[in-house]
């Protein structure tokens, strides 16, 4: 393996960490973790709602403050760092991308699931044509071959992209299956290729540490893990592999290990970690957002949240379809009376 290649590290604390807290980051807190990862030296720094701009809603959950609240106060303290939002086609609209940049964004990812790249044309036109570093996100990954996973990269490349991710939001792909994928769109692509995953099964490093050998030129992390489901691949963690392998990120270890100490871990009211449920989301390749939905559905009726996970999988739920944990949760709850 090439160790000489920079490899450029895009932040989820701030982002898929949102899910961990149920969207309850004070701008105090954003700010702090922002301060700290900039010190790090880590490249991107990721702000928004945990399902993207606009996701403040009933059915994804309210965050504590306004997203530009919290992109204008993190704007102010990254000195070194690009800030990133990130947006899903029909939660987000052009309008709230607009805001966005107002605030001072330098990077949007545009997140689809894995079978839907078109629906994203319009937002990657547009943001290229902005001048933003535009990144396309294939949620879900694990759902679909990898010769269609690269049918819909390339189709994110046409309009645009500068980089195109393998986004596997159940933390549900084996090693082999994270390789041939990374290694099929590195060979097939012209724009950078990046790797986002979920601890779920416990391979968030391992997977990383894969998709960089297999060519991804971006790779995601978050301090202690913090994101949704098992949490993302943990940075610090990470980064002590990526020394030890002389792959160069040019992030500093000690930093990142005093924030996910010091101010990270205080933070997580549910430990963010490989537990029975989030091991499931990676099991029955469930959406790892999901989990903190169907722990609330399954004490709202009674019912074995592993239960509904399971049902969630086999009925190849998605990113979108949060309403449907309570309707699998009474179903099952039903089904148990009987």
């Amino acid at each position: 393996m090439e160790t000489r290649r920079k490899i450029r590290i895009n932040d989820c604390t701030l982002r898929d960490g949102m899910h961990a807290l149920g969207h309850q980051y004070s701008v105090d807190q954003m700010v702090e973790i922002a301060g700290r990862l900039d010190e790090a030296g880590v490249d991107i720094v990721e702000v928004s709602h945990g399902d993207g701009l606009s996701g403040n809603s009933l059915n994804y959950g309210f965050s504590a403050h306004s997203e530009r609240e919290y992109l204008v106060a993190v704007r102010k303290v990254l000195k070194r760092a690009d800030l990133a939002a990130l947006l899903l086609p029909g939660i987000g609209t052009i309008e709230d991308l607009k805001m966005a940049m107002e605030c001072g964004i330098d990077t949007v990812r545009i997140a689809t699931h894995c079978t839907e790249a078109d629906v994203a044309r319009q937002h990657i036109e547009f943001s290229r044509a902005q001048g933003l570093d535009t990144v396309g996100f294939l949620m879900m990954a694990h759902m679909i071959p990898t010769d269609e996973l690269v049918e819909q990269a390339k189709l994110m490349e046409s309009y645009g992209a500068h980089c195109v991710y393998v986004t596997d939001s159940a933390g549900a792909l084996l090693m082999e299956e994270a390789r041939q994928r990374i290694d099929a769109l590195r060979q097939t692509l012209d724009c950078e290729v990046g790797f986002h995953n979920h601890n779920n099964l416990g391979l968030g490093v391992a997977n990383t540490i894969i998709a960089i050998e297999a060519g991804a030129d971006r790779v995601d992390g978050s301090v202690a893990g913090m994101g949704a489901g098992a949490g993302n691949c943990p940075l610090e963690v990470l980064i002590a592999v990526t020394d030890r392998m002389g792959i160069d990120t040019g992030v500093d270890l000690y930093t990142l290990i005093d924030c996910a100490d010091q101010v990270v871990r205080p933070l997580q009211k549910r430990p963010v970690q490989t537990d029975g449920n989030a091991l499931m989301c990676g099991y029955a390749g469930v959406y790892s957002s999901f989990l903190l939905h169907t722990e609330k559905a399954a004490r709202q009726f009674d019912v074995d949240p592993r239960d509904i996970l399971v049902e969630l999988g086999r009925r190849r739920m998605v990113g979108g379809q949060e309403d449907m944990i309570v309707d699998v949760a009474l179903e099952l709850a039903k089904d148990g009376s009987r």
